[in-house]
């Protein structure tokens, strides 16, 4: 059996030299790896339940990993020293970090490629090196909230918080209240309030925001609808609340956010 077609049916493709990538659902046997790596693993769960990056040991890698709980997968093998070559510093210490929303998009798109034929390849592997990039701007930014027991909350509330922040993120576009979140997840409002607060250092109230202007931004720059348009789409009522709350967030009317970013 050729290299290329060992490569297909074990999961595991080179991106690089120093990175593999394995993205197969099935039992796998151990992908190859030399020592001094790291293992990103990326969890992509059913709704509801919390995204998770997990970051290991390459000799964690169990030959059923991807199988494991019926959850999909995507695994990263990282030579640790191109990490610190490439941004200044080594991966965080082995533990589990709540994945968020960007970084799911790319697992998504490399778990599942929307393309075939020859360009297959080409794309999995462009995303495999966002995937990577991006993780690791995350972690260089001190931007990966650890999904671990601190400050009295416990590892399963954690998991139910950052289920909460996932569907937030996943639905944002609806009237989401308190009393929903809390009730979806798993927790009653005041243990969700402060554990909220205390994971992503924001309220629930702020991150809904953020979600809805980060949506809202980028309308904006990528397509040519009115701004009340845009306001509607992520979420507002009227115009006059979505143009309180952008300016709250960007300093600037999203009139002349649009105009500032086309000219730039």
């Amino acid at each position: 059996m050729d290299d290329s077609r060992a490569a297909e049916v074990y999961g595991h493709f080179a991106i690089s030299s120093e990175i593999t990538a394995v993205v197969r659902r099935e039992p796998l046997a151990p992908p190859p790896h030399a020592s001094g790596v790291s293992t990103i693993i990326y969890d992509i769960p059913s709704a509801n339940d919390p995204v998770v990056v997990r970051i290991a040991a390459a000799d964690k890698v169990a030959p059923a990993c991807l199988a494991e709980d019926g959850i999909s997968r995507v695994i990263l093998i990282v030579a640790q020293e191109t990490v610190r070559r490439v941004f200044g510093k080594g991966l965080p210490k082995p533990g589990d970090f709540y994945m968020p929303a960007e970084l799911r998009c790319i697992a998504v798109a490399l778990h599942e490629p929307a393309v075939t034929g020859e360009a297959r390849p080409i794309y999995r592997t462009a995303k495999a090196l966002e995937l990577f990039c991006e993780t690791t701007r995350l972690i260089m930014n001190a931007a990966l909230v650890p999904m671990t027991a601190s400050s009295g909350i416990s590892v399963m509330d954690s998991r139910r918080i950052g289920a909460a922040r996932r569907l937030i993120e996943d639905r944002w576009n609806e009237k989401l209240t308190l009393e929903q979140i809390a009730r979806a997840c798993g927790l009653n409002r005041a243990k969700l309030t402060l554990g909220f607060r205390e994971m992503f250092n924001c309220s629930i109230a702020e991150a809904l925001a953020e979600q809805r202007m980060r949506v809202a931004s980028k309308l904006l720059v990528t397509t040519d609808m009115s701004v009340s348009s845009v306001g509607y789409e992520s979420g507002y009522l009227n115009n006059a609340s979505f143009t309180r709350a952008f300016g709250r967030r960007f300093g600037m009317a999203p009139s002349d956010y649009r105009a500032g970013r086309m000219a730039a």
